[in-house]
């Protein structure tokens, strides 16, 4: 068994505020090396979780002899050389969504990481205690076979035009509500209801056109900041000409959601963005509270679900590969991140072409 498992993290934004500390909580692990495109936010980061290394150079936090799991948290646009490397050195991996541009650099990474290693899309949602117990609901016949699934999601921040431009205004790079936030929620369906997406409708939009940069020009936003998709599931165990509907927008108010309802043939079950349960039988008026560990939150840090789900996801990560493994049970893989790349390209061409696309 390793005793300690040493990490490298390249991005200094989502991997500051949640991975780093979630990672430090950990007995047995710690921070190695950081990397960022700002050298200056790469060593105030270091010093901040103890690191010994930090760099402006990725390739060097990967290549670093003491990291053993790379945490990558950049913009999609580089995500398929930075896993390629880190597969070339033998490193595990973590890398956000979503996985890549398209399907055919998803396919590529996954072709890639052959070798004995953990490689894992960051889908720590399915790491909440409430997910995980809607997970074995759904399979326990709780609410029957599901008919529909209806997921809404809003965070008003991006209403704001003041809010600047960077990568997230910049499609080229990946940003976006659709892989940002869509991704997340593709990956819940897929593992939710153990099927594929068979079609998708979808249409983007660009709520706030320009944004002020860093040097107080207004640049054009070629992203989107909603993303709305219509979706056929695939029969399986638990589908049977199932439907969905995907609402997203980092624009509306007045306050963050995220919700997530099955509507099955004996009932609906609803889950909430800490992973909070209700469930209304059929006939039934009004909902019932599922008791259910809502995981820790660690101070200072936005109270949206989604670090206290990697607080929970985090701990199994160390644990697995002190112990040697290459799985984890519920953990998204890169075989289910080239599933949610599908959806993603997918959803991309029915908006271009205003129509609704099948999915192989």
């Amino acid at each position: 068994m390793k005793d300690k498992v040493g990490i490298g993290v390249i991005g200094t934004g989502f991997a500051r505020k949640v991975q780093i500390p979630a990672f430090l909580k950990c007995e047995g692990a710690f921070i190695v090396s950081v990397a960022s495109g700002s050298l200056e936010n790469a060593q105030a980061t270091a010093a901040a979780c103890g690191a010994v290394h930090f760099t402006a150079d990725w390739r060097e936090t990967i290549a670093h002899p003491d990291v053993d799991l790379v945490c990558i948290t950049t913009p999609p646009n580089l995500h398929r050389e930075m896993v390629l490397f880190a597969v070339e050195h033998g490193k595990h991996i973590l890398c956000e969504k979503p996985m890549a541009m398209n399907v055919a650099e998803a396919e590529e990474m996954t072709a890639a990481a052959t070798k004995p290693i953990l490689a894992l899309i960051d889908h720590e949602l399915r790491f909440q205690p409430g997910r995980l117990l809607a997970y074995k609901m759904l399979r326990d016949g709780a609410i029957g076979k599901i008919r529909h699934v209806r997921s809404t999601f809003q965070a008003p921040h991006r209403g704001d035009p003041n809010v600047p431009w960077n990568w997230w205004s910049d499609a080229t790079v990946g940003g976006g509500a659709l892989g940002a936030i869509n991704s997340h929620i593709i990956d819940s369906l897929n593992w939710f209801l153990g099927c594929d997406i068979a079609s998708v409708s979808c249409q983007l939009q660009s709520q706030i056109k320009e944004r002020r940069d860093a040097s107080g020009e207004m640049r054009a936003v070629t992203s989107d900041d909603e993303a709305n998709m219509l979706l056929r599931f695939a029969d399986g165990e638990l589908t049977t000409d199932a439907t969905g509907l995907v609402a997203v927008s980092m624009t509306q108010g007045p306050k963050y959601q995220n919700t997530m309802e099955f509507f099955g043939e004996l009932g609906t079950l609803r889950v909430e963005h800490l992973g909070e349960l209700f469930i209304a039988k059929r006939g039934e008026s009004d909902w019932t509270a599922i008791e259910t560990d809502l995981g820790t939150l660690l101070p200072g840090l936005p109270d949206t679900g989604f670090a206290r789900a990697f607080m929970s996801f985090a701990p199994v990560i160390v644990d697995t590969i002190q112990n040697g493994r290459t799985e984890i049970e519920h953990a998204a893989t890169f075989n289910d991140g080239v599933r949610v790349q599908k959806v993603l390209d997918a959803a991309r061409l029915a908006d271009r072409e205003d129509r609704g696309v099948s999915i192989h």
